[in-house]
C-alpha cells in the first residue's frame, strides 16, 4: 500500500539514484542508523512509511504474489518466466527465483516493522495518537510479513525484538503453530492501536478494519472458526468497512475512497509503475499478458452475474485503453486462453492532463471486506450447518447483481463457488483449495486435473498435487546455505 506520503519517499529515492551517477558531486549530509535516526515524530512516521514502500516492489506483492496462485484452476501463467512455469506445474525446487525473492522481501518487512516497534516508543516528543497509530501500523505490517511467510513456507524463523537488538538473526524454524501465535499477538495489538479510518492526508494506511480482516483470515486458516466469526463480525458490523455499492468500482481509478478496500497498494502511480496492470494486460496494449484466465473460471460465473464482465475480458469485448472511447476490441490474438483480467486493466486517457505517464491515485486491492463476509459465512456453515451463512452470501451476491437468485440453505458447495467468482485473480484460490483439502472438504488433486482437461488450448499445464509436499514451498536454498546448518529445509525438498 503506497500512500501519497510514500511517493515523497520514492521520489527521494529516485532522485538519489540519479544523483549516484554523479557521485563525486554529492554533498553528504550525514549517515543514519538506528541509533541516530529516531529523533522526532517525522522520523517515526517516515520509518513506518518505509515499511509500506516495500509493497511497491514487483518481486514482493504484485507479480510475485500472483505467481503463488498460478497452480490453481483459474488461470494459466503465460509469460516467459521459467520460475513461474515451475510454480504453476508444482515442479519447483529450492533454487526457484520466485521462491527466493518472496522470502527476502517478507523478512525485510519483518525487519523494518520490528525496527519501528523497538524505536518509536523511544522518541521523546511525539503526538500520542500518531505514536499509537504508528505502532499499530508496524505491528500489522510485521504480522502481514509473517502471514505470507507462513502461508508460503510453513515453519519459518521468528525474529523477536531481543533477537533484533542482539543481532541474532540466524535462527532455526519455528513451527506453524508458533508463527500463528506470533501473528495473532501482533494483530491483536494492531486492532487496539489502529484508528478506524483516516483523513485524506493519510488515506491508504492500515486501519482497525485491516487488522480485523487479517485476524479473521488467520483464524480461518488456523481452523479456529468461532474466533473467526466473532472477529469478522466486528468488521461486518462497522459501516466504515461496508461493501462498495458496485463490484466493479473496487477496480477503477476512483476506488481510493472505497470503504470495502481494507488493504491496498495505494498511491500516485501511472501505467508504468503499476505492476498489476503491466502483468495482466495484453502485450499488444503495453503489458506482459501474464496470468491468463482459463475457460473453467469463465464458466463458473452464473448468468446475470455482473462480476464476470468486471473481472474478465472475453473475445469481442470493447475496452477503453486511454483514448476515452470503448473502441478497442479484445480479440483471440491477445490471449492464448481467450481471456484476460479486466479488473486490473486500468488505463488513463491520452492527450490530456490525465494522460499515460502522469501520476494518478489508484488503489490495487490486497484485501476486501467481501473476502471477510464470505469467510464468516463459511465459518457459520461449518459450525452451525447449511443455511447459516445465507445472509452474508446473499449480501455479496445482491451487491453483484439484483438479478442473481438468492441462495437458500447454502452449504460449502455454494460458498466455494461464491469465493471463486468474487475473488478471482486476487490470489486466494490456490490457498483456499489447499486449506479445504487439508480438512477433507475438497480433493485438490482432482480439481487441478479437471482444470487441465478444460484448458481451451494446449498450454502445457500439467499439475500433479502431492500431499503434504505441495502444501508449502521450499525454503530458498541460498538461505539454507547461509544459515550453516541452523535452518533446515522443508520435508520432501
Amino acid at each position: 500500500m503506497k500512500t501519497k506520503i510514500n511517493i515523497l519517499v520514492l521520489t527521494a529515492i529516485v532522485l538519489l539514484s540519479a544523483a549516484c551517477k554523479k557521485n563525486l558531486d554529492l554533498d553528504q549530509k550525514g549517515v543514519y542508523n538506528t541509533d541516530n535516526y529516531f529523533k522526532n515524530e517525522t522520523d517515526g512516521v517516515n520509518a513506518v512509511t518505509g515499511i509500506y514502500n516495500l509493497l511497491e516492489q514487483e518481486d514482493y506483492i504484485s507479480h510475485a504474489e500472483t505467481t503463488f496462485d498460478v497452480a490453481s484452476d483459474d488461470y494459466w501463467r503465460s509469460g516467459d518466466h521459467s520460475e513461474d512455469e515451475a510454480i504453476e506445474n508444482l515442479t519447483y525446487d529450492a533454487s526457484n527465483a520466485q521462491v527466493r525473492y518472496s522470502w527476502t522481501y517478507k523478512y525485510e518487512t519483518v525487519n523494518r516493522s520490528t525496527n519501528a516497534i523497538i524505536n518509536i516508543p523511544k522518541i521523546p516528543t511525539m503526538n500520542e495518537a500518531v505514536r499509537s497509530r504508528s505502532m499499530g501500523e508496524a505491528y500489522f505490517m510485521r504480522a502481514f510479513g509473517y502471514w505470507r511467510l507462513m502461508l508460503i513456507y510453513g515453519d519459518v524463523p521468528i525474529i523477536s525484538e531481543s533477537d533484533f537488538t542482539n543481532k541474532t538473526f540466524n535462527k532455526p524454524k519455528s513451527s506453524v503453530e508458533e508463527v500463528r501465535k506470533q501473528i495473532e499477538a501482533d494483530l491483536l495489538k494492531a486492532v487496539d492501536l489502529l484508528p478506524e479510518s483516516y483523513g485524506t492526508t493519510d488515506r491508504g494506511r492500515v486501519s482497525k478494519g485491516t487488522a480485523l480482516g487479517l485476524l479473521t483470515k488467520l483464524y480461518m486458516y488456523w481452523e479456529k472458526l468461532p474466533q473467526a466469526i466473532t472477529t469478522g463480525q466486528r468488521l461486518i458490523d462497522n459501516p466504515k468497512y461496508n461493501l462498495a455499492a458496485t463490484y466493479k468500482e473496487n477496480f477503477t481509478r476512483a476506488n481510493e475512497t472505497s470503504t470495502e478496500i481494507l488493504f491496498s497498494v495505494q498511491g500516485l502511480q501511472n501505467i508504468v509503475q503499476n505492476d498489476y496492470t503491466i502483468y495482466y494486460i495484453p502485450r499488444a496494449w503495453g503489458g506482459y499478458g501474464f496470468s491468463q484466465p482459463l475457460q473453467g473460471l469463465a464458466d463458473e460465473f452464473e448468468a446475470n452475474d455482473s462480476r464476470k464482465a468486471a473481472t474478465l475480458l472475453s473475445v469481442g469485448d470493447k475496452i477503453n485503453i486511454g483514448d476515452g472511447v470503448d473502441d478497442q476490441t479484445f480479440t483471440s490474438s491477445l490471449s492464448s486462453t481467450g481471456f484476460a483480467f479486466r479488473k486490473y486493466a486500468v488505463f488513463y486517457p491520452f492527450g490530456s492532463a490525465e494522460g499515460n505517464g502522469v501520476d494518478h491515485n489508484y488503489a490495487v486491492p490486497l484485501m476486501r471486506s467481501a473476502d471477510i463476509y464470505l469467510l464468516v459465512a463459511e465459518a457459520r456453515i461449518r459450525t452451525q450447518g447449511a443455511g447459516a451463512g445465507d445472509a452474508l452470501i446473499n449480501q455479496v451476491r445482491r451487491r453483484a447483481s439484483t438479478l442473481l437468485p438468492p441462495v437458500a440453505g447454502a452449504g460449502m458447495t455454494q460458498l466455494i463457488h461464491e469465493r471463486r467468482v468474487e475473488l478471482a485473480g486476487e490470489g486466494e484460490r490456490h490457498q483456499d483449495l489447499m486449506r479445504w483439502d487439508k480438512t477433507g472438504i475438497v480433493n485438490i488433486a482432482t480439481i487441478y486435473n479437471r482444470a487441465v482437461s478444460k484448458a481451451p488450448v494446449d498450454q502445457g499445464k500439467t499439475v500433479t498435487f502431492i500431499r503434504p509436499k505441495h502444501y508449502y514451498y521450499p525454503i530458498p536454498q541460498v538461505e539454507i546455505d547461509k544459515a550453516g546448518g541452523v535452518l533446515v529445509q522443508n520435508p520432501n525438498f
